[in-house]
């Protein structure tokens, strides 16, 4: 009998049992003591919805625009590395799901499948995720292939100049393609679902960097490998000259502060990524919901906002977008749906999070996404709005 599958954890549980260990642990897991990982998830957790009674919230509308682009509901499908090592050609699917919803996707530098994979089994532009490498030449090339793939945006990463240290993929020896320990083998074993379907699909590495990037099909570790790869020389004035080779609209992610997201709305972007990389590269840095209000403050409307950290529900996407954002960007969300059930698995994420995120704005009397602001939210010490302070019963 399959599972009854009613929100995203479900899907987690289930990826947990059919994704090898390495591979799950990559997705699921944070750097270091992972207090930033799971300070994002709290912190969403803490702020309450205000509840709203005798409205009428008949006719409800989620629809919106991320960067002009309409959008089904304000959510988009994140970058996330290794994609089609959770399902064979998984970037393929989930950007195929993400077209027929009507959501944007976007493809990681670091993907299985490439820029043109991708690009060939979609009607519609994609954004592309840019990694800046300590070759320059490398880099323009893969904006020019996005440009040839008809990408509509790229979203330039900025917060992986150096990675911080993840302890679950030293200790599962992480590597792509995955490395033959015995333990490995052990795992991969006792998935032979999972093994077919990656063994079945397009490719087995980094597609964007095989045939380009010395070393990029055979990876002794996948850390070791950026470690000589990322350039921390990464600065403004990098930003800028992508800026001038892409031409087209600019999407900056991994801004966490008011001063560097005033600097980025400066710098001419279209959008700002709200991220710490969920919980994956400096920990102890605030949860990005903490730092979304401050950051809303700083660009007023010079700039759209996109928020990412910890995102599992629809009552998660209304908090964000009351408290500023444009629209939400899901990483492990989508891939505990990939992970779990393929295509289906992500269609079905998508499907969760929109009955979730209607039926909290019935609940809040909220009619259209559009209208949501912080009055939908009572936000951690607050009281109720009117009301003097709260007594204590004793």
């Amino acid at each position: 009998m399959p599972p009854v599958i009613t929100n995203i954890e479900d899907l987690r549980q289930l990826a947990r049992k059919r994704v090898p260990r390495a591979i799950f642990d990559y997705v699921d897991r944070g750097s270091y003591d992972e207090l930033t990982l799971r300070a994002n998830k709290a912190d969403l957790d803490a702020i309450a919805l205000r509840q709203r009674v005798a409205i009428n919230v008949e006719h409800r509308s989620t629809a919106t625009t991320l960067l002009g682009e309409p959008a089904r509901m304000p959510v988009a499908i994140a970058p996330t590395g290794l994609t089609g090592l959770n399902w064979g050609d998984g970037e393929m699917l989930a950007a195929r799901a993400a077209e027929r919803f009507g959501v944007p996707f976007t493809l990681s530098t670091m993907s299985i499948c490439s820029i043109e994979d991708v690009a060939s089994v979609v009607q519609r532009p994609f954004w592309f995720q840019l990694y800046v490498m300590r070759d320059r030449g490398f880099a323009a090339s893969l904006i020019e292939r996005a440009k040839a793939a008809r990408c509509s945006a790229l979203v330039l990463t900025l917060d992986l100049q150096i990675q911080g240290q993840r302890h679950r993929d030293i200790k599962n020896g992480l590597s792509v393609p995955p490395r033959l320990t015995l333990a490995n083998l052990l795992d991969i074993a006792s998935k032979p679902a999972w093994a077919l379907r990656v063994l079945g699909g397009r490719r087995k590495t980094f597609g964007n960097l095989e045939g380009h990037v010395r070393g990029a099909d055979s990876l002794s570790t996948l850390s070791q490998w950026i470690a000589g790869q990322f350039d921390p020389t990464l600065s403004w004035a990098d930003v800028e000259w992508v800026r001038g080779l892409w031409g087209g609209k600019l999407i900056l992610k991994g801004i966490l502060d008011a001063e560097d997201a005033r600097l980025a709305a400066a710098a001419g972007c279209d959008a700002i990524v709200v991220s710490n990389h969920g919980g994956r590269q400096l920990d102890g840095a605030l949860s990005s919901i903490r730092a979304l209000p401050e950051i809303a403050d700083a660009v007023g409307d010079r700039t759209e906002l996109l928020f990412d950290g910890g995102v599992r529900s629809g009552q998660d996407v209304l908090k964000a977008v009351a408290l500023g954002a444009r629209g939400c960007m899901i990483g492990r969300a989508f891939l505990y749906g990939l992970g779990a059930m393929g295509e289906a698995g992500v269609t079905r994420v998508l499907e969760i999070l929109r009955n979730e995120l209607d039926v909290s704005m019935a609940l809040t009397g909220t009619r259209d996404i559009l209208e949501a602001s912080p009055a939908l939210l009572r936000l951690p010490g607050e009281t109720a709005r009117g009301a003097g302070p709260v007594r204590r019963v004793a």
